[in-house]
């Protein structure tokens, strides 16, 4: 199977830039879009921003201009470069990835794969 593990939990001032990452591991040909989520305290999960195998990419409203999504030509690590942290960012993100389907792909997880989260504090 799959597994995400993110990197990147920090501390940082408002104004200032964390960058995420997210590995995935396993029989990475199970994966298609991935994508980070984020959860604040009290507060629903949110997609904040994905990349699709193509290299297409999303970005929720509140997070666009600042945060940027990439992906590795290998496809099995994921960024997010945030700038300009408000302390609204302030949340758990967690790395997340569609399933591939295809010949030969039965196997994969339909319900996708998600990482454990990594923490993200902006103070003010």
């Amino acid at each position: 199977q799959v597994q995400l593990v993110e990197s990147g939990e920090g501390l940082v001032q408002a104004g200032g830039s964390l960058r995420l990452a997210c590995v995935a591991s396993g029989d990475t040909n199970c994966i298609s879009t991935m994508g980070w989520y984020r959860q604040a305290p009290g507060k629903e999960r949110e997609l904040v921003s994905a990349i699709a195998a193509g290299g297409g990419t999303y970005y929720a409203h509140s997070v666009k201009g600042r945060f940027t999504i990439s992906r590795d030509n290998a496809r099995t690590t994921m960024y997010l470069q945030m700038n300009n942290l408000k302390p609204e960012d302030t949340a758990v993100y967690s790395c997340s990835a569609s399933p591939n389907v295809g010949p030969g792909l039965d196997h994969c997880n339909e319900a996708g794969y998600r990482g454990r989260g990594t923490q993200v504090t902006v103070s003010s």
